[in-house]
């Protein structure tokens, strides 16, 4: 397990890479996290050298498509920072961005914290914590040039390749009443159309958020009133370009869009 110090160092080359909009190639082997739980120590400290605040929690790796896409074998959960929140409708840079692809997702917002404990917190604990559901867009990227070849360990310190993310407005249908496994998302980008699928998001956008509590449980992190949680692609990450316009239509739950240049 990493010390101190080699977190701190480790953190430190990561973020300059973030803010340069650079790459790497790997850690150094004497900052490479070995374990997840290092990855995830690394990653903390990061957030904590972030020039934004903690605006909430995002998963990779819930469908299968994104995790052969990072080449892992489960989830990982990362930061999401304000600083890396694009308003809906707005323009997302992509200024070094190498990974260039949007993701449709489901994004809780929650209603209160869910504080951690020895015992795991249940499906419809979780839900019950929850306020508002929302359409949303992650466009993820790596700090690491061949980030499938990074491992998850490196990943997690990379903020599980947290990059820019984009929330639609909360949707005012009865969301609680409704099978999101088989809610059926539109993405139209450059003329083509794509359908999305809830069950994508680890079987279920639900079973996702709660995947992402118990996670934090278990790192002693407490998952607060006010944060979001976005619950990974619903759709296979589909390639963007500068000039492009990402829209994901999630019928009655509303709408949410991106531009990029």
């Amino acid at each position: 397990m990493l010390d101190n110090d080699r977190i701190a160092a480790a953190s430190q080359v990561l973020v300059q890479h973030w803010r340069d909009g650079s790459k790497l190639d790997a850690l150094e082997t004497s900052l490479r996290p070995q374990s997840r739980a290092d990855g995830y120590a690394v990653q903390a400290v990061l957030a904590n050298q972030s020039l934004g605040q903690l605006f909430g929690w995002k998963i990779a790796a819930t469908s299968e498509a994104g995790q052969k896409h990072i080449n892992v074998a489960g989830p990982l959960a990362g930061r999401i920072m304000s600083d890396t929140v694009i308003a809906d409708g707005d323009t997302a840079s992509m200024k070094g961005n190498a990974m260039r692809v949007g993701e449709p997702e489901f994004c809780f917002r929650m209603g209160r914290d869910l504080a951690p404990r020895s015992t795991s917190f249940g499906l419809d604990e979780v839900l019950a914590a929850v306020d508002t559901l929302h359409p949303a867009i992650e466009i993820p990227d790596s700090r690491f040039t061949d980030f499938a070849s990074a491992g998850e360990a490196q990943l997690i310190a990379d903020n599980a390749c947290a990059h820019l993310f984009v929330l639609g407005a909360a949707t005012r249908a009865n969301w609680r009443a409704m099978d999101l496994v088989e809610e059926r998302p539109q993405i139209t980008l450059r003329g083509e159309g794509y359908t999305g699928h809830g069950k994508n998001v680890l079987g279920d956008p639900r079973v996702a958020l709660a995947w992402l509590a118990n996670e934090l449980r278990g790192l002693g992190i407490t998952l607060r009133a006010g944060e979001v949680v976005t619950t990974g692609t619903c759709h296979p990450p589909l390639p963007i370009q500068a000039g492009d316009h990402f829209a994901a239509d999630f019928g009655v739950l509303g709408k949410v869009s991106v531009r990029f240049a």
